[in-house]
Order: C-alpha cells, then sequence, then structure tokens
C-alpha cells in the first residue's frame, strides 16, 4: 500500500520557475510566447522583442515579422508568483500607485490593479501578516434534535458561532491548542478542526484554506470543529529489548511471569515476552498452595497468589500465626 507523503519545499527551489531570465526579478505581469511557452515580465520580453524576433531562451522564432502578436498574459502564472512570494503583489500595487500619483498625465483607462488601486473584497492575494476573520462552530450531523419539531437547548448552546481574528499564517494545529485550552477539553479527546465536512491537516495555515477552498471574502472564514475520542496505542516490547534487559513500559498486558515476585520468573520464555490470555503459564515447580510471609506472619495462598476468600484469616500485629 503506497503511503503519500507531504513534502514542504523552499521558495528558492522553484525560483527558477518564478523568475525572469531578463530581469533577474520575480515575474511581473507574466507573458508566455505562443510557440515555445516560456514565460517572462510584460515589460521586459516586449523591449526585447523591439530589437529581436526570437525567444531569449530556446532561440525559436516568435513571429516573422509582428513578434507582439504571438504573446499572451499569462494571469494563473501571476497569480502563483504572488502568492508564492511574501509581500511581492502589496509592493507591487505600492509602486503602481506612488507611479501614476507622480506622473498623473500618464494615467490611463486600465483596470484598478494595473493602477495599483485594488479593493480588499475583490483582492484575491493573502499576505502572511494579513488579519483574517473566521466563524467557529460546533460541527454536529444530527444538529437538530427534533423533539416536536424544536431544537434541543443543549444543541442550541453547542452550536454558537464563535469569531475570531487571526494572523493568516496561523495554522490549524495552534487553532486545535486554543480550542483545547479555551473550552477545557482533556486530552483524551482528538479535535478535528473542518472545513464544511473536510477535516483539516494540521500544517494547513489560514492563508492555505482561504486558497484551497476559494474563500471570496465575503464573510468570515468558516469553520468548524468535532471532539472525538482519541485512542491510545499500546507499546510492544521488541525481542531485543528483553534479551539486553531494556526497560519495557508497563501496560494492561503485563503477565505474571515478568514480575520478580512470581513463581514462574525462574522459567525462561521460549515464545514471545506478551503470551495470549487464553495460554497458562507453565512452572517448573509442582502446582500446590505456596506459602507467603509478611512481616513474620505466614499464611497459605493459592496458586494465584492470592488468600482464598472461602476461608477466614485472623492476623494481628505482634507478628502472630495466621489461622487457615
Amino acid at each position: 500500500m503506497t503511503m503519500h507523503r507531504t513534502t514542504r519545499i523552499k521558495i528558492m527551489e522553484l525560483n527558477p520557475h518564478l523568475m525572469c531570465v531578463l530581469c533577474g526579478g520575480y515575474f511581473i505581469d507574466a507573458t508566455t510566447i505562443v510557440e515555445c511557452l516560456h514565460s517572462f515580465c510584460k515589460m521586459c520580453i516586449v523591449r526585447y522583442l523591439e530589437t529581436s524576433k526570437y525567444c531569449p531562451i530556446c532561440d525559436v522564432q516568435v513571429h516573422k515579422t509582428k513578434p507582439l502578436l504571438n504573446i499572451r498574459s499569462d494571469k494563473t502564472l501571476q497569480d502563483i508568483v504572488y502568492k508564492l512570494v511574501p509581500g511581492l503583489f502589496k509592493n507591487e500595487m505600492k509602486r503602481r500607485r506612488d507611479f501614476y500619483a507622480e506622473h498623473p498625465s500618464v494615467a490611463t483607462n486600465g483596470s484598478n490593479e494595473d493602477r495599483g488601486e485594488v479593493a480588499d473584497e475583490d483582492k484575491r492575494i493573502i499576505a502572511d501578516d494579513e488579519i483574517i476573520s473566521l466563524s467557529i462552530e460546533f460541527f454536529d450531523q444530527n444538529r437538530l434534535n427534533k423533539k416536536d419539531g424544536v431544537e434541543n437547548e443543549t444543541t442550541r448552546e453547542a452550536n454558537v458561532k464563535r469569531y475570531l481574528q487571526c494572523p493568516a499564517a496561523m495554522t490549524v494545529m495552534h487553532l486545535r491548542k486554543f480550542l483545547r485550552s479555551k473550552m477545557d477539553i482533556p486530552c483524551t479527546f482528538q479535535i478535528e478542526v473542518m472545513y464544511e465536512d473536510e477535516p483539516l491537516k494540521d500544517y494547513y495555515t489560514l492563508m492555505d484554506i482561504a486558497y484551497i477552498y476559494t474563500w471570496r471574502r465575503n464573510g468570515p472564514l468558516p469553520l468548524k470543529y468535532r471532539v472525538r475520542p482519541g485512542c491510545k496505542k499500546m507499546k510492544l516490547s521488541s525481542p531485543r529489548d528483553d534479551v539486553t534487559g531494556g526497560r519495557r513500559p508497563d501496560t494492561e498486558s503485563d503477565s505474571s511471569s515478568d514480575k520478580p515476585n512470581s513463581p514462574a520468573a525462574a522459567a525462561p520464555s521460549t515464545s514471545s515476552s506478551l503470551p495470549s490470555p487464553s495460554t497458562p503459564v507453565q512452572s517448573s515447580q509442582p502446582s500446590f498452595p505456596h506459602i507467603s510471609t509478611l512481616n513474620g506472619v505466614s499464611a497459605k495462598v493459592g496458586p494465584n497468589g492470592q488468600a482464598p476468600f472461602s476461608k477466614a484469616c485472623k492476623a494481628s500485629l505482634n507478628g502472630s500465626n495466621c489461622l487457615g
């Protein structure tokens, strides 16, 4: 069975796919040549094609006479660059606003993004230090406990929405810790943060969630959570630990042969260190009642190491014998 593993890479490893070879910077208004699909900044490739009709990378002919006809704006690539490079979109919009403020006569009838004037509801790019509003509520599949069509009071209180303002770089793991601390949820229970009915990964940031689920900023980012009983994993010791005398954690599956005071402790184990509960522990000694002594007080005990409950045992603290 193939396991899917998430790999996190640095932005430097993606730079060759995000940078223009003509200016050496990240793509701004990414533009792609139709013939070879190589991309450049719009201003860089337009200036280059004024003196050449060939691609700067592969030297393929763009067009015989009018190379500008065979280049296209690549909005998808530009959005990827803006989302991957922190602060690039914000700095570029500020640079455009400053330019048109100093040169009002050059202002054109372009889009708001061309002039650097992008409203918050139209902006798709989220910065790491941006504050995101979100709502969190309890996820309940049987949300309405219908009793004559009236919602139960307990269910109504559990489904109350909470509103938070958090940095875009905050992860789901931080949100889970906040919920556990705020609502006093014991560690024996597991908290899952969800978008609609889909659980979210711990390493997802709020910015990742907004990009993955195309949050449109038309309201708080809607998140939900649910609480599930946690499962405890029993650790089994390896045969090597038994040979080297390594310490094994105490579990409920420990047999009586693992205890030093057990009569079967001296018998070597020929099978697994954890015998099946249905398998009787064999001892080299005959199975007759043993005599145990405690502070000079002797008493008959059964093979299981406990005194029989059918007989009353009278003992005193002065070391007198126990009556069987």
